[in-house]
């Protein structure tokens, strides 16, 4: 398919192509094209690149999967106004954006759960890949991404972002047999219970209802992975979850979220209430305290819905969802919204739920903060991909690892409200650990078997 790729890439329409689409624009004005690459379901994963930025995205139940290579553009911020400044960048961008009818031009972005965290990813993100991939039901097709005083050199770029050849990923330390001893083992867990039980004496005085705690593993060992065949466990294990993924050609951040946290179509929004878990050998999801838990999101949600939307936001039946072994409490809230919303509005009024942070938000935020929490890369940030129509889907970056050698450090977390047991807690966010922990270990294990062999 790539050399087929490279044939067309050759063929004399794409010039006249792109000087129809740049008439009259300014040369910073983006062009895309796309072109039909057929049927067939690809997950790309072969042309993860470990030596340019990259995005992946898939929902293998849904027969979806992205990758963009390269960044044509992007943008950077932090701070209280990141998602206003990149609100006004994306809609920059969308205003001079020139592409065919067939095109769908999207950009990726991701960010931080602290507007001053994310390290070593940059706090918030937007960018515009220069080659997009994609595989939608079944069919497949690739958009070309420009600017408009580069076109005459656009042909040569592409050929140079398809030409280096992808190495399965960047190879990294995944191994469990030398756990760092300061941030893991029995220590650190007594250290994680104490501080939910800080977290219930809180709770109990009335000082704020929920609170979210997060946990986090470094691995590493002599065994050795890439980032493709840990993506690759990922959807075989994780269909019904989003599997995503960032690399900058020194870090990989990826994992399967079942959450999303918003998609605007049009005037409408969607955005998910998740909570509660359960897990083999847990009590369930029917247990008092995941239903309080629920109860906290969906209300938190519809409130910072709210004044965003002409019609009061509907919650939809509660449902349960399902990502690998676990399973949680869901609701679907759904509403009009008022004209001129963008996506990055939504964002800003939603972002952190009460699912990732605590309620109330300001309370909850102001408790973490003084309790040193620690959320890295962007782990219960947001990861997202942005429509040219002002369209877009935001994810919530859960069951998240980054890959940053030595290590590989795992995060996870759970809800804290009253009734909670910290013994409990613990095993839940191992539970959730074990997402990724069940990608990396059969590749670790049939490794040893053949150096055994």
């Amino acid at each position: 398919m790539i050399e087929r790729l490279r044939q067309r890439l050759l063929a004399p329409d794409l010039l006249r192509r792109l000087a129809h689409l740049a008439d009259a624009a300014p040369a910073s004005a983006p062009l895309s094209l796309s072109l039909d690459l057929g049927p067939g379901e690809e997950n790309w994963l072969h042309l993860l690149p470990d030596q340019h930025a990259c995005w992946y995205r898939a929902r293998p139940k849904d027969k979806e999967y992205r990758l963009g290579i390269g960044h044509l553009l992007q943008v950077e911020s932090c701070g209280g106004q990141r998602f206003a400044a990149l609100d006004h960048a994306w809609s920059s961008l969308c205003r001079y954006w020139r592409h065919e009818l067939a095109a769908r031009p999207l950009t990726f972005a991701g960010f931080a759960f602290d507007e001053q965290g994310g390290s070593p990813l940059p706090n918030a993100l937007l960018a515009l890949p220069a080659i997009l991939f994609e595989s939608i039901d079944g069919h497949c097709r690739v958009t070309l991404n420009t600017l408009a005083g580069e076109r005459e050199r656009a042909i040569g770029n592409w050929l140079q972002w398809l030409a280096v050849p992808p190495t399965a990923g960047p190879r990294h330390n995944c191994g469990f047999s030398r756990p760092d001893p300061a941030r893991d083992g029995p220590l650190a867990d007594q250290a994680w219970m104490a501080r939910v039980k800080a977290a219930l004496r809180d709770i109990d005085a009335g000082r704020v209802d929920k609170l979210v705690l997060s946990r986090r593993r470094l691995l590493a060992s002599s065994a050795h992975c890439t980032v493709r065949e840990v993506l690759t466990g990922l959807l075989q294990q994780q269909a019904g979850s989003l599997i995503y993924a960032f690399g900058n050609g020194q870090q990989f951040f990826l994992g399967a979220t079942p959450e999303r946290l918003l998609w605007k179509n049009g005037c409408t929004v969607r955005a998910d209430a998740l909570a509660g878990t359960a897990w083999p050998g847990s009590p369930g999801l029917r247990a008092g305290k995941n239903h309080h838990e629920q109860s906290l999101v969906v209300r938190a949600v519809v409130e910072a819905l709210a004044p965003l939307c002409a019609t009061a936001p509907e919650v939809e039946a509660q449902s349960e969802q399902a990502a690998g072994r676990l399973r949680h409490l869901r609701n679907e809230i759904c509403a009009r919204l008022n004209p001129g919303t963008s996506v990055w509005d939504l964002v800003a009024a939603l972002h952190p739920t009460p699912a990732i942070g605590g309620y109330p938000r300001p309370a909850a935020l102001d408790w973490l903060r003084r309790h040193d929490e620690y959320r890295g890369a962007w782990y219960s940030g947001g990861f997202g991909l942005l429509e040219g129509n002002g369209d877009g889907e935001f994810s919530v970056a859960l069951r998240s690892a980054l890959f940053d050698a030595p290590y590989i450090e795992l995060q996870a977390g759970a809800g804290i409200v009253a009734g909670s047991q910290a013994t409990d807690e613990l095993a839940e966010t191992e539970a959730k650990l074990g997402t990724l922990l069940a990608a990396l270990q059969p590749l670790t294990a049939a490794r040893q078997q053949r150096q055994a062999g």
